[in-house]
């Protein structure tokens, strides 16, 4: 027995490991090339620095490791989350290096929408806790935007039409960032094209638009994954720009919606939402030019009204001066009579005063005292005011220096020079702003001058006294008329008159300048009571 063993032992065939692991490859590769599997993803970390992806599968029984190449990574419609039940698509193969198999994902799409609707209900549950869903954190939009971002693809329908809605409603600087809006990438893109709008400063190469529009047509639920990426999300939150969001039609939605400061409908009505229709602007201006004049005007008229009635009941000049008039006149008779009176008590009363120079003498001592004692006191209060000055003086002069005028003298020099560059920069655009009305009044004129008319083939006809004649039934038989054409004017006479079928209009005396022609016959006449022709 232990012969047969020996014997079958040494019958058996041997292999290395690389050729069992190489067969057992080849087989299973054979037998499961091409699956489709259903299952949780598990220890999903992102993708790794080489660009692959490595997690696992599981359900309630199993797990089976997966990987995803960098190149599949790239095509993929979203990206993979921890804790997402999805269906992977691709082929079954071993790894020799530990003995172990897994799935090599060539397609990978959610197990229904209803796993993503629930993961997308998870995410607005969670940020809506956090408040970024609340109305009151949501700007304004400015009423008259000068730049509006647009953060979209550049090779869609969505981008033209925003700009020409724009333009027909309000022609403004619309700037573009280009970005992926399907894919695994388009989430990261979006998010980085807000932030990066939030970067721009505002007076630098590119100024910061004071609107964001991120937009994209309708499409399916996995199609708008990107635009409820978390991380989108909350950079639009913290976007200090607001921000409308025109992602899809208007049956979807998705978390930017949620977040954005106002939500339109579509990408078009993004753009009517940013801006205003510049001919109702003007027209809304207009009206109320014409009612601020209207109301100035009858103002004006109210004010002239009561001027005038208050006019009216105010009296007349002569009323006004009567009474002044009449006392002047009765202080006038008086003043005679009372200075005759006043003349005469000074005379009694200089008549009974006895003069002597000793008397005289006295009163002149006490004013020289008087004035002595005066003058003594105004040279002590003079000199007094002398010193007081002086010290004043001295005092100020020590603080004054030229330094502080020679500084204010320079930034008064400096305001002149700049209010000069300002003044010359004005007129030098008032000037271009009055050429370019007068060329564009010279091209109107040129349009709407009859000379244009003349010059295709048309004529002015005018009678002797130069009015111009409109209608046939004008003209007599042998008026004489002038005849414009576009390189002159000749002379004619007209030999027929209203309700003739044929006229001819003989050339009269006609100026050097002008060639002789031959009268050319009438044409056919075109309408009853009209008929006949002066050429």
């Amino acid at each position: 027995m232990s012969d047969a063993e020996s014997e079958s032992r040494t019958n058996a065939t041997e292999y290395t490991v690389s050729e069992i692991s190489g067969a057992l490859k080849r087989t299973v590769e054979d037998v499961f090339g091409h699956v489709r599997v259903r299952g949780e993803i598990s220890g999903y970390r992102g993708p790794h620095s080489s660009g692959h992806a490595y997690f696992t599968l599981k359900d309630d029984r199993a797990r089976l490791d997966a990987v995803v190449w960098k190149g599949t990574m790239s095509r993929l419609k979203f990206r993979p989350e921890e804790g997402m039940e999805v269906i992977a698509t691709g082929k079954l193969t071993t790894y020799p290096g530990k003995s172990n198999y897994q799935i090599v994902i060539d397609n990978l799409e959610p197990a229904g929408a209803g796993a993503l609707m629930a993961l997308l209900e998870e995410r607005k549950r969670r940020l809506q806790a956090e408040g970024l869903f609340d109305a009151g954190r949501k700007r304004r939009l400015p009423f008259m935007p000068c730049t509006i971002g647009v953060v979209t693809s550049p090779t869609g329908s969505v981008i033209r039409d925003i700009i020409h809605r724009i333009k027909d409603r309000f022609p403004l600087h619309v700037l573009v960032w280009p970005v992926r809006v399907q894919g695994e990438t388009a989430g990261a893109e979006v998010t980085a094209a807000v932030n990066g709008f939030n970067a721009l400063a505002r007076d630098g190469a590119i100024a910061q638009p004071d609107l964001l529009i991120v937009a994209r047509g309708g499409g399916s639920l996995e199609d708008l994954w990107g635009f409820n990426d978390e991380g989108l999300a909350r950079a639009v939150a913290a976007s200090r720009i607001p921000v409308i969001s025109a992602v899809g039609h208007e049956t979807d939605w998705t978390l930017i919606d949620l977040v954005a400061d106002m939500r339109a409908p579509t990408p078009t009505g993004a753009a009517e939402i940013a801006v205003p229709v510049k001919a109702d602007l003007e027209a809304t201006l207009a009206s109320f030019g014409a009612r601020l004049k209207a109301a100035v005007l009858r103002n004006f008229e109210r004010k002239r009204q009561a001027s005038r009635a208050a006019a009216r009941a105010l009296p007349s000049p002569d009323q006004l001066l009567a009474l002044p008039r009449r006392r002047l006149d009765e202080a006038t008779s008086r003043l005679g009579r009372a200075l005759s009176v006043s003349i005469e008590r000074k005379r009694t009363k200089l008549q009974g005063q006895r003069l002597t120079p000793a008397t005289l003498s006295r009163r002149i001592n006490e004013a020289r005292t008087l004035t002595g004692r005066d003058l003594a006191r105004a040279q002590a209060a003079f000199f007094g005011i002398v010193r007081e000055r002086r010290t004043r003086f001295s005092r100020t002069a020590k603080r004054l220096s030229p330094a502080p005028i020679a500084r204010r003298q320079k930034l008064q020099a400096d305001a002149l020079a700049a209010l000069t560059r300002r003044q010359d920069h004005a007129v030098s655009r008032r000037l271009d702003r009055l050429r370019g009305q007068l060329t564009q009044a010279d091209r109107l004129l040129a349009t709407l001058s009859h000379k244009a008319v003349l010059a295709r083939g048309f004529a002015l006809v005018k009678d002797a006294e130069g009015a111009v004649i409109k209608l046939a039934a004008d003209v007599e038989p042998g008026a004489s008329l002038q005849i414009e054409f576009a390189d002159g004017t000749t002379n004619a006479v007209a030999t027929g008159g209203t309700g003739q079928p044929e006229a001819v209009a003989k050339p009269a005396a006609a100026p050097l300048s002008a060639k002789p022609t031959s009268p050319k016959p009438a044409s056919k006449p075109t309408e009853p009571g009209n008929q006949g022709s002066l050429f």
